[in-house]
């Protein structure tokens, strides 16, 4: 498999071909979702609540997500690098320049960031300075406070025609990815098609451009629950690689997610 590049992504969406992308946060899995053929490996703040037993994201900082992504970088070839940025790590445009700089030294290819219209600046600043951006809507795991737990977002109308305007806006700013987050089916699919760069759903339905899922979630692992969302791969094969094939095959084919995973 050739390397995979911004590029290939913004191809596979233009061709109609499906993307996959799952959560590592070291080497050794990092390597076989590498080998497997996974699209793109995000080193998820995620690890707080898998790897730390946190309740929630939020304890995570920067140099917790430098770590791991330096491990992830360590098991990759081919697969692109995605680092998320931690809670308050980008709460001004100048902390966003430092500490995507991090990340990026550290091996990422690209840094997540939460949030909508008034992260345009910020993403426009990064891309300006060689940092490519995936922006991230719907639900916002470091805004949970916020929402007042993990709840879907943008059911109401004007809440959903807001999130594709800024969905739209974000594109405008130079992401090159955007993350959908729990959202319904119809809104993914309303999204994925006003807007030109690539669309990752996890519980934002199957039209979106591509599917991505916490590695504990597909191996069956979680400590915690099965979100709605996800699905144990693993169950299907008694094999970590063949699982991650059959995931990467499924969102291919369109058979994941299927309705019992989607939100309405």
């Amino acid at each position: 498999m050739a390397k995979i590049t911004t590029a290939t992504l913004q191809k596979m969406k233009q061709q109609g071909e499906k993307i996959s992308t799952i959560t590592a946060y070291d080497a050794s899995f990092a390597k076989l979702f590498d080998q497997a053929g996974i699209h793109a490996i995000l080193i998820g703040d995620s690890l707080g609540m898998v790897l730390q037993g946190q309740d929630d994201t939020l304890p995570v900082d920067i140099e917790h997500m430098a770590y791991h992504t330096q491990c992830v970088k360590r098991g990759v070839e081919n697969t692109l690098i995605i680092s998320d940025m931690p809670f308050m790590s980008y709460a001004t445009k100048e902390q966003a320049f430092t500490n995507a700089a991090k990340l990026m030294q550290a091996g990422a290819s690209m840094v997540k960031l939460e949030g909508g219209l008034w992260l345009a600046d910020t993403i426009e600043g990064l891309v300006e300075r060689g940092i490519p951006v995936c922006a991230h809507l719907g639900l916002t795991p470091q805004s949970v406070n916020v929402f007042g737990g993990f709840k879907v977002q943008g059911r109401e109308q004007a809440k959903a025609l807001e999130m594709v305007e800024h969905a739209k806006a974000l594109e405008k700013a130079g992401a090159q990815l955007l993350v959908l987050e729990c959202i319904p089916a119809e809104l993914g699919k309303m999204i994925a098609e006003a807007i030109t760069i690539p669309t990752i759903g996890i519980g934002a339905g199957k039209d979106t451009d591509g599917q991505i899922l916490v590695m504990h979630d597909a191996l069956g692992i979680s400590c915690s629950y099965m979100p709605k969302f996800s699905r144990n791969f693993l169950i299907d094969t008694g094999d970590i690689k063949k699982a991650i094939e059959l995931y990467i095959s499924e969102v291919s084919k369109g058979n994941f997610p299927g309705e019992e995973h989607i939100f309405k």
